[in-house]
C-alpha cells in the first residue's frame, strides 16, 4: 500500500529528530519518497520514465533523476494540488521576471530541518544569543524562504534584545551601530546574521565612518547569498577578512550558509579560516557531484555540477540538479561557483529535457 502524506511527513520527521546517518536507513527513505513522488508528481514521472527510472528500477538514493532548478520556473512541481499548499517560497527575480517557486504543504518538516540543523551547526553549546538579522521581515518578503529561515534563527534561537536592523528603507545603520556598540561593552556573544550583500552594505558604510567593533568572544557572523549582481563584489578572503577587521570575529567564527529555494535544507561551513570552505550537511541531506547531461557521477575529484537529495523536501522532488559548481572533498564538498562552459552548456540541456519529457 502507498504511503499517504501523513506516513510521509511523519517518517521523514522521525529521520530528522534520529539522525540515523546510515546508508541504509538513507536510502530506505529516499526510496520511499521517491515512489512517493512518483505517484503524486506527474511532471516528475514522465521525466523518470524518460530515463527510465521507476519505483520498480531505482535502487538507491544515487539512482534518482535529478531534477533542473531551472524546472521550477515553468512547472508546477507538487505532489498536492494547489489548494492544498500551505506556503509557497519563490526564487529572487531574474532578467526574464521568472521566479522559480516551491510548494510546502507544511512548513513542519521544513521548520523541524532548520532548527534542529542551525542548532547543531551555528549555535553549538548555545541555546539563546543576542542577534542582529541584516534582511527583511517575512511580512515585507512573504515569499522568501531566507526570510523564513531567518525568522525562525530569532523566534528559536534569539534573545529577547535581538531584532531585524533592516526596514523599506534600507539597512537602518544608527540604530545596528548603536547595537553593536552596547554588544560590545557587555561579555556575551553576539550573533550577526544576514545577506552576504548586506553585510557588504554595512561594511562599506563603516568605512566610511572609521567605525570598528570588537564584539566579546564566542561571538560569530553568519553569511549566505553571496552577492553576485549587487552593489559590488569581493573575494571570500577579502570579505572575511574585513568581517574579522570591523566585527572582531575570527575568521573560524564567520560561518557560510548554503541554501536554496529548490530544498528544505541548508549546508554550513565550519568557518571560513580557509577558502574557499567545506560545505556539509545534516544526515538528512546528501550531495553528488554529475555531469549534467546524464546525471552520471564524475569521477572522484573532479569538478562537475552539484545535485542534492533532500529528504525533507518530500512534496516536491527530494533530488534536484543545481547550477553551482563543485567538488567533493573529505568532510564534504566545494561549492566553486556557478557552473561555466560545458558544464552550463549541459545543465541547459538538461532543462530541456525535463521540460519536454514533463509537458509530454
Amino acid at each position: 500500500m502507498a504511503d499517504s502524506q501523513d506516513d510521509i511527513i511523519q517518517a521523514v520527521m522521525a529521520f530528522i529528530a534520529a539522525e540515523d546517518g546510515s546508508e541504509a536507513g538513507f536510502d530506505a527513505l529516499a526510496l520511499r519518497l521517491f515512489a512517493y513522488q512518483f505517484a503524486g508528481n506527474e511532471p516528475f514521472q514522465r521525466f523518470c520514465r524518460l530515463r527510465g527510472r521507476t519505483p520498480a528500477t531505482v535502487a538507491g538514493w544515487r539512482d534518482i533523476p535529478p531534477v533542473p532548478i531551472d524546472a521550477f520556473k515553468d512547472l508546477t512541481l507538487s505532489c498536492v494540488p494547489p489548494g492544498a499548499v500551505m506556503r509557497t517560497f519563490m526564487t529572487s527575480g531574474t532578467t526574464q521576471g521568472v521566479r522559480g517557486c516551491s510548494h510546502h504543504s507544511t512548513l513542519d518538516v521544513y521548520d523541524a530541518s532548520m532548527t534542529r540543523n542551525f542548532q547543531d551547526r551555528f549555535m553549538g553549546e548555545d541555546t539563546r544569543l543576542p542577534m542582529a538579522v541584516l534582511f527583511p521581515t517575512e511580512a515585507m518578503m512573504a515569499n522568501s524562504s531566507l526570510a523564513h529561515y531567518l525568522a525562525l534563527a530569532l523566534q528559536c534561537f534569539g534573545t529577547q534584545d535581538s531584532g531585524y536592523f533592516v526596514s523599506e528603507a534600507g539597512v537602518e545603520f544608527e540604530a545596528l551601530f548603536d547595537r553593536l556598540a552596547r554588544a560590545e561593552a557587555g561579555d556575551t556573544p553576539f550573533a550577526l546574521l544576514g545577506a552576504s550583500f548586506s553585510l557588504v552594505h554595512v561594511l562599506d558604510e563603516m568605512a566610511a565612518r572609521d567605525l570598528r567593533f570588537a564584539l566579546p568572544e564566542g561571538s560569530r557572523i553568519l553569511d549566505t547569498g553571496g552577492f553576485k549582481g549587487q552593489s559590488r563584489e569581493l573575494e571570500a578572503d577579502a570579505f572575511y577578512d574585513t568581517l574579522t577587521a570591523r566585527f572582531g570575529v575570527p575568521r573560524r567564527r564567520c560561518i557560510n550558509m548554503y541554501g536554496m529555494t529548490e530544498l528544505s535544507t541548508q549546508f554550513y561551513d565550519d568557518g571560513n579560516e580557509v577558502a574557499p570552505s567545506v560545505k556539509s550537511g545534516p544526515p538528512w541531506i546528501r550531495t553528488r557531484v554529475v555531469d549534467p547531461l546524464s546525471g552520471r557521477d564524475v569521477p572522484a575529484g573532479a569538478i562537475g555540477v552539484l545535485a542534492h537529495t533532500d529528504l525533507a523536501h518530500f512534496n516536491i522532488c527530494t533530488t534536484i540538479l543545481t547550477e553551482d559548481a563543485g567538488r567533493i572533498v573529505p568532510g564534504g564538498f566545494e561549492l566553486l561557483g556557478r557552473a561555466g562552459g560545458a558544464e552550463a552548456q549541459g545543465c541547459s540541456l538538461a532543462v530541456d529535457e525535463f521540460l519536454r519529457a514533463a509537458q509530454g
